[in-house]
C-alpha cells in the first residue's frame, strides 16, 4: 500500500482523509434521495433547480444538487426510473425479509419511513415506526435535518425505550441511507433486529400510509407555523391517532386499546391483508389498489370536497 500512497502522491493519512469526506459526501447524497423522490412525486413537472430551491439542503450547492438528480434518474424524461433511486451502487441492501411471511402479534414487525412537513419556505423531516400488527407508533421523531442522528436513529431510540422487545424482531424500511447508516445498524444488531428492505413503495404499504395519516388528517389541520409548533402538533397527532382515533381494521378499536386486549406475548388474529404478508406483492398491490379505490367512493357520498 505505501507504494500505491507513493504514487499517488498522497501520504496515507491524506488518503484516508480525503476518502472519508468522499464517503460523507456520499452519505449526504443519499440520504437526500428518498426525500427528492417524494417531492418529485407530488410535483412531477418541475425541475431540479425548483426542488433545490424547496429543499434548501444544507452543505449542497445547486449545481451539486442537480448533479445528484441527474445522476439518479431526476430527469423529467426519465421520470419512470425514479422509484430505484435508493437502490444505488455500492449501497447495503437487506433482503425483503416480510414477503411471504405472516405476522400474528405485536412486536413481531416494525415498520418505518422518512417523509418531509412543508411550514412556510422551510423543510423538515418526520420519520415514525410502526408496529405493524396493532398500527400502533411506537417512535417517532421530527427534525431540521435528513441526518441519521435525527430522524431514524432518534425515532427507533424512542421505541426501544417505549417497548420491551424479544430478538428477532424484523425492522422493515425502504432503502434509504439513513436505514443502514453504521450508528442505526449497531443499534438494530444491538438489540438481535433483524434489518430488511424493500424496492417499492407498496412493499412499505403500513409506512406509506401512516406518513400520509400524520400530514393529512392532522398536521394540516393544526397548521404549525414553526418549527417548536411542528414538534409539539406532531407529538399531538401521535397521541390522537394511537389512544383517540378508532381504526376500522382493528374492530374499530384504537391501536392502545387494541394492545390491551392482547394475551400477554400472545398472538391475534384480524382480517385485514396487509398483515398477511403470505400473498405475493402483486396481490397486495391489487388489494391495496381495490381498497383505496372503495374508500373513495365512499367519501365521494358522504363528503362534498370542492
Amino acid at each position: 500500500m505505501n507504494q500505491v500512497y507513493r504514487y499517488v502522491n498522497y501520504s496515507k493519512q491524506a488518503f484516508h482523509q480525503k476518502m472519508d469526506r468522499m464517503l460523507l459526501r456520499r452519505e449526504q447524497e443519499l440520504l437526500l434521495l428518498p426525500i427528492i423522490a417524494e417531492l418529485r412525486a407530488e410535483h412531477p413537472g418541475i425541475a431540479a433547480r425548483q426542488l433545490y430551491c424547496m429543499l434548501k439542503p444544507e452543505g449542497i450547492g445547486r449545481d451539486k444538487f442537480e448533479e445528484i438528480c441527474f445522476t439518479n434518474g431526476f430527469k423529467l424524461e426519465r421520470l419512470k426510473s425514479s422509484h430505484r433511486t435508493t437502490n444505488s451502487s455500492g449501497v447495503i441492501r437487506f433482503p425483503n425479509l416480510v414477503e411471504g411471511v405472516e405476522f400474528t402479534a405485536v412486536n413481531q414487525l416494525w415498520v418505518s419511513d422518512i417523509t418531509y412537513y412543508q411550514v412556510g419556505q422551510r423543510f423538515y423531516y418526520l420519520t415514525f415506526v410502526l408496529d405493524a400488527h396493532s398500527r400502533k407508533i411506537v417512535g417517532h421523531s421530527v427534525s431540521q435535518r435528513l441526518s441519521t442522528e435525527e430522524t431514524s436513529l432518534p425515532a427507533l431510540q424512542t421505541a426501544l425505550k417505549n417497548r420491551a422487545i424479544a430478538p428477532g424482531l424484523i425492522f422493515h424500511s425502504d432503502g434509504g441511507g439513513q436505514y443502514y447508516c453504521k450508528r442505526f445498524l449497531e443499534l438494530t444488531k444491538a438489540h438481535q433486529m433483524k434489518n430488511s428492505m424493500c424496492d417499492m413503495a407498496y412493499e412499505n404499504a403500513y409506512a406509506e400510509r401512516i406518513n400520509g395519516t400524520i400530514k393529512n388528517q392532522y398536521l394540516k389541520g393544526y397548521n404549525p407555523q414553526t418549527f417548536k409548533e411542528l414538534k409539539a402538533m406532531t407529538d399531538r397527532a401521535v397521541y390522537n391517532y394511537n389512544n383517540i382515533r378508532p381504526h376500522r381494521s382493528l374492530k374499530n378499536q384504537t391501536p392502545a386499546a387494541f394492545e390491551k386486549q392482547l394475551p400477554a406475548g400472545g398472538p391475534s388474529s384480524r382480517n385485514d391483508n396487509f398483515c398477511i404478508f403470505g400473498i405475493n406483492t402483486g396481490q397486495q398491490q391489487i388489494n391495496h389498489r381495490s381498497r383505496m379505490t372503495k374508500r373513495t367512493k365512499e367519501v365521494e357520498k358522504t363528503v362534498n370536497v370542492f
